[in-house]
């Protein structure tokens, strides 16, 4: 074919593909949020439909410019199935006295350490607060348990006993 019928664009390299997330839900499983959660999650959408997206769209066409739209928009669809599917469960009415989706628990170990970890949707974990995954192994241990009662956790180094101390929910 001569260059006279081609495009100077498609002389150049294609992107990559921005590569797909994973699913973070199992399949079958609910997609619970806690209402603090989910007002974050809507927050982020907006901004990101009302500020970001226009500010990258206006940028001038170049293949950078390109990739990061392409991750805006693919953050704004997951942020939008996510906040679709979401399941919000409020904090329990009445004395906190079980563990719960949502709920802050206080752990102590064998050893004596004290621990916190707060049980939140998958959408929400934030390892630097000990927010975990509802799923994680460690909620699993303690979902039901209540105050004073022992739960048994594995660690790769073996089982651990943690005692909790306190429940609470925001």
């Amino acid at each position: 074919m001569s260059k006279a019928f081609t495009r100077e664009s498609d002389d150049l390299p294609d992107l990559p593909p921005v590569p797909r997330p994973p699913p973070p839900l199992p399949p079958g499983a609910k997609n619970y949020l806690t209402p603090e959660g989910a007002a974050r999650l809507r927050a982020e959408l907006e901004r990101l439909l009302q500020v970001e997206r226009p500010r990258l769209a206006a940028l001038p066409e170049d293949s950078e410019a390109k990739r990061q739209l392409q991750m805006l928009d693919q953050r704004i669809r997951h942020l939008q199935q996510s906040l679709q599917t979401a399941v919000v469960v409020p904090p329990p009415a009445g004395q906190a006295d079980q563990v719960r989706f949502g709920a802050t628990v206080t752990v102590r170990t064998q050893s004596g350490e004290v621990s916190c970890y707060r049980i939140v949707g998958i959408d929400e974990i934030d390892l630097d607060r000990n927010w975990v995954s509802w799923l994680s192994p460690i909620a699993k241990a303690l979902l039901n348990a209540r105050i004073g009662q022992r739960v048994q956790f594995k660690l790769p180094s073996g089982e651990e006993a943690l005692e909790i101390r306190g429940i609470a929910y925001e």
